[in-house]
């Protein structure tokens, strides 16, 4: 039986579901794995992208760790690909690669005043929030009126986690560090800003619906928003989840507490913080001190075009506000070595099969899922079909596989301990793991993420 011996980058839901499809699913070859991994604890997005308070979303983990616990995969962490190995290295000891690296650079926003201080990408706090190694301890949370620009999840997460009081973070998982930054936030009013409708939103009606079950936090949002076109009311009355997202908002504007006659500060309410959800509006400027400091929004009202797209209105407003989040999608990084389609931040492919962008000529060996594949959009659904994809041509490419000089399954911990490099395997995430847990323990929280790299590889490592 033919060996295929095959490296995966990146030990996300994309690499780790690649690998399990494989296994399962392949019986012409005796298949080996090597997931390779640049952080020392595998899961990706699912352990530093999603919030904290999602505990339902982070379920997917339970799957993620019933595949790696089999044992069939061997799992190498903080291991940095570019650095501690390369391409070369990879088509020394294996006879293909797919790259799983997801996307984590937040999509730009090209508006006058999106460099002012005060200004972030969402990608870079929630990589705050939720613990990640390789990013400061501390985040500047000085703002009492704060703006969000999009309607995805991601613009959710970022205005519930800005809205939410810490105390009510301490039953997560949330580190201590990001707890006293967020219990030191002066907030008052987060502003969360879509282009489109209320019928048009990106996000679903789990997240929606949680903002409405913050203690001590005012939903405010705007008649003015909510005269509908007749595509819109088509949407609502064809599309559940639409539906669902109608009624909660609806249910909102009849709450008393709240004055959602118009574009106000939403004054008068009894919480003492408030999130607004502003339809129609296009981002138009970031205003700026004389410190270059952010001091207000401005916006474009936006209208139905009737051709399924949205146009100005010419009316512009301001929001006094000081500081602004962009999360208006995530953007996948170049990976030395292999071509990148800058413009789509993806790697450019055929269905999984990297491809050189200028040409079309098929990349032999290299292969591409997930968010470095199709870009950031859809949920761990399209993920399991995108590796479906991308492993079927894998398999049917035997032709075109690299010809490894040696494949020996003992070639890469030789390779990375004579580089020097600190890997963490399976038994030390399992430490790790219980460590973390074990800090939640006697505070009845789900687990204390341990955050400075060193620290989460000493511990792994049993040093």
């Amino acid at each position: 039986m033919t060996k295929l011996r095959l490296a995966i980058v990146g030990a996300g839901p994309a690499g780790i579901y690649a690998a399990d499809i494989l296994l399962k699913t392949e019986r012409k070859f005796d298949v080996s794995i090597d997931l390779f991994e640049q952080l020392p604890a595998p899961y990706g997005l699912v352990r530093y992208g999603v919030a904290p308070d999602h505990p339902r979303i982070k379920g997917i983990i339970t799957a993620l760790r019933e595949v790696l616990d089999r044992g069939d995969i061997r799992l190498f962490g903080n291991v940095r690909y570019g650095e501690d190995l390369t391409l070369d290295d990879l088509k020394h000891h294996y006879h293909a690669v797919i790259f799983a690296t997801g996307a984590i650079r937040d999509t730009n926003l090209d508006i006058p005043g999106i460099d002012a201080e005060g200004s972030y990408g969402a990608a870079d706090f929630v990589s705050w929030f939720d613990g990640h190694p390789d990013v400061p301890r501390t985040w500047p949370l000085e703002a009492e009126s704060v703006a969000v620009i999009g309607n995805g999840n991601v613009a959710l997460d970022v205005a519930r986690m800005l809205a939410k009081h810490a105390e009510d973070l301490l039953p997560t998982e949330v580190p201590d560090n990001v707890y006293e930054g967020l219990k030191a936030s002066p907030v008052t009013d987060v502003h969360v800003f879509g282009r489109r409708g209320p019928a048009q939103v990106k996000f679903t009606p789990l997240e929606l619906r949680e903002l409405g079950e913050l203690r001590d936090v005012d939903m405010v949002v705007y008649d003015e928003d909510f005269d509908y076109d007749e595509a819109s009311k088509t949407a609502i009355a064809s599309n559940k989840q639409v539906m669902v997202i109608d009624r909660v908002l609806q249910s909102w504007r009849q709450r008393p507490s709240v004055n959602n006659a118009g574009p106000s500060t939403g004054s008068g309410t009894e919480a003492s913080r408030r999130l607004h959800l502003h339809f129609w509006a296009r981002p138009v400027e970031v205003k700026k001190d004389a410190s270059g400091r952010v001091t207000a929004f401005v916006y474009e009202r936006t209208r139905p075009d009737a051709e399924g797209g949205i146009e100005g209105t010419g009316e512009f407003r301001e929001v006094p506000i000081q500081a602004i989040y962009r999360a208006v999608g995530y953007f996948g990084s170049p990976l030395p070595d292999v071509p990148f389609d800058p413009r789509h931040g993806v790697i450019p492919n055929h269905e999984g099969q990297a491809i050189h962008q200028d040409s079309n000529e098929r990349v032999s060996g290299v292969y591409a899922t997930g968010w470095i594949k199709r870009g950031p959009v859809g949920l761990i659904g399209h993920t399991k079909s995108d590796a479906m994809e991308t492993v079927r041509h894998l398999i049917n490419d035997q032709a075109s596989w690299w010809q490894p000089e040696d494949p020996s399954e003992e070639a890469i911990p030789a390779l990375l301990a004579e580089r020097g490099v600190r890997w963490t395997d399976l038994d030390g995430w399992h430490r790790l793991d219980e460590h973390e847990v074990a800090l939640g323990a006697p505070h009845e929280r789900a687990r204390v993420k341990v955050v400075p790299r060193d620290e989460m590889v000493a511990i792994s490592r049993g040093e």
